[in-house]
Order: structure tokens, then sequence, then C-alpha cells
């Protein structure tokens, strides 16, 4: 119900936006938010949104289009170790800020997208 896509190869410095397009589920009135797994390393979390229609967090800033159902993350800046697969989750729980970074809040995943930043 989740697709994640944008991903790829970018450049050490570049910005980039992901999008992850839901079906079967209103994005709207779901807390959405973004995860990231390092090779070798666990899941971790990056962004989240209860209400409204974006919220920055430093270089990373999650926002969702409701009209085409759609959220997004966008990095600038992008590092080395932003290298990772990104992962959106929603859920329609209105989870309070605590719970955000609970991977196990969410009930529905994307299948992730790879990003590779290179120098």
């Amino acid at each position: 119900q989740l697709q994640a896509y944008g991903g790829g190869l970018v450049q050490v410095g570049d910005s980039l936006r992901l999008s992850c397009a839901a079906s079967g589920l209103a994005l709207r009135t779901s807390t959405v938010g973004w995860f990231r797994q390092a090779p070798g390393k666990g899941r971790e979390y990056v962004v989240a949104i209860r209400s409204g229609t974006y919220r920055n967090s430093g270089r990373f800033t999650i926002s969702r289009d409701n009209a085409k159902n759609t959220m997004f993350l966008q990095i600038n800046n992008l590092k080395r170790e932003d290298t990772a697969v990104y992962y959106c989750a929603a859920t329609t729980r209105q989870l309070i800020t605590s719970s955000q970074s609970m991977d196990g809040q969410y009930d529905y995943w994307g299948q992730g997208t790879l990003v590779t930043v290179s120098s």
C-alpha cells in the first residue's frame, strides 16, 4: 500500500527528494514517517509528522501532498553517511511525538528505496 521511489546515486552535497505513494490508505489522516537502514546497521528513525503538511528536522524535511496521497522526504546537503535504504511508513493512529520514532508503531511500510551518496 506504500510505494517508495526516488533513490539513486548522488554526490556529497547534493539534494534529493524521495517519494512514497499510498493506495488504500489516506495519508492526510495518518501519522507518516521515514526511516532508513544503512548497510550492516539497524533501522533508524529519520523524521515523522502527525498533522500538518510538513516538518523540518535539520537536513531532512517530510511533507505530504494530500491531493496526490503522497509523502516526500527532502534531504539536503547529502553526506556519505546518508547512504542507506530509505523506508516510508504510516499508521492510521495519531502518534504522539515520543512514539513517532518507534518503528513498531507503524502498520504500513514501503519496500524501501536505496540512496547511495558518493564523494
